[in-house]
């Protein structure tokens, strides 16, 4: 009975993921051993570990980019498909308005409501298409200080009218004094709006969002844990692809965009979820000093 003669064991290969202390990625090989001592077979595995989280990253970044970059050049195409109608339709308002002013006063009034609701649909279509491009269209974050409970609570506050009729509980806790991060106000804004938004539409009346935020002596974390209906085990994975969406009547853009942001600010996106019983979205922004170390040893 010879090496050659036995069935060779498989070299096994699995991938980890890390996430203390940092994250990371990790590709564990476990290679066989062969070995004879007088005529008992022995045998073994060598563990080999080598970190891959630069090559995953990287990749992951170079097919999310790809995916953004097609969505982009859709959405463009689409807002210059819209816009060339939309703006035959504000010349041929104008025009209307203008023969209006001519009539007498009792034959145009009702007219001219009917085509005020007219040109504020226009205008209305107008604003979505150019918050769209901005909000797809990757942006480079224009970095400043930001206290981000002062964040949350402006979009809340933006947000109370539908938070009451849908008569929701809202609570914020913090652990302590959180530091002051880098970042853009208005991207940042757009992360919380999303997050709080899509939390409202998955709860029910009487639901409850906690919005728990705590530092470490790197990070500043923000945690949104919701009540809602939850997302199923097998469609977490597809939560920050494009145009994936558990909603009805949603695009499946929103937690893509949510994604980038965090990426572009150094910061990473978690999400836990058990349909039935809620979601927990934990953000993870880098404090001041921790940017200032990575920018000193890309240099």
């Amino acid at each position: 009975d010879t090496l050659e003669g036995r069935a060779a064991k498989p070299v096994l290969t699995r991938e980890v993921e890390l996430n203390y202390p940092e994250h990371r990625f990790v590709r564990l090989y476990m290679v066989p051993i062969d070995a004879q001592v007088g005529h008992t077979d022995s045998g073994g595995y060598v563990i080999v570990l080598t970190d891959v989280t630069e090559d995953k990253v990287s990749m992951e970044e170079l097919l999310e980019n790809e995916r953004t970059g097609s969505i982009v050049r859709l959405a463009a195409g689409v807002a210059h498909e819209l816009g060339n109608p939309l703006n035959s339709l504000t010349i041929h308002l104008q025009l209307i308005e203008r023969k209006l002013k001519k009539l007498a006063a009792e034959e145009s009034e009702q007219l001219t409501d009917m085509l005020q609701v007219c040109q504020g649909e226009v205008q209305r279509l107008d604003g979505i298409i150019t918050h769209f491009l901005e909000a797809v269209r990757p942006q480079k974050p224009e970095l400043n200080e930001l206290d981000l409970i002062e964040l949350v609570d402006e979009v809340l506050r933006v947000q109370e009218a539908e938070l009451a009729d849908r008569i929701l509980d809202v609570n914020v806790e913090v652990a302590e004094t959180l530091p002051i991060v880098l970042g853009d106000r208005g991207q940042i804004k757009q992360v919380f709006f999303n997050l709080i938004k899509n939390a409202m539409e998955a709860m029910e009346a009487g639901g409850r969002l906690r919005i728990l935020a705590r530092s470490d002596d790197d990070f500043v974390y923000m945690q949104f844990i919701d009540t809602g209906s939850g997302i199923a085990e097998e469609d977490l994975s597809k939560v920050f692809q494009a145009y994936f969406t558990t909603k009805s009547g949603g695009h499946g853009l929103g937690m893509m965009i949510v994604n980038r942001i965090m990426r572009d600010h150094g910061g990473q996106i978690g999400i836990e979820s058990s349909k039935g019983a809620g979601t927990v979205i934990t953000l993870q922004f880098p404090q001041q000093h921790r940017r200032t170390r990575l920018l000193e040893s890309v240099d």
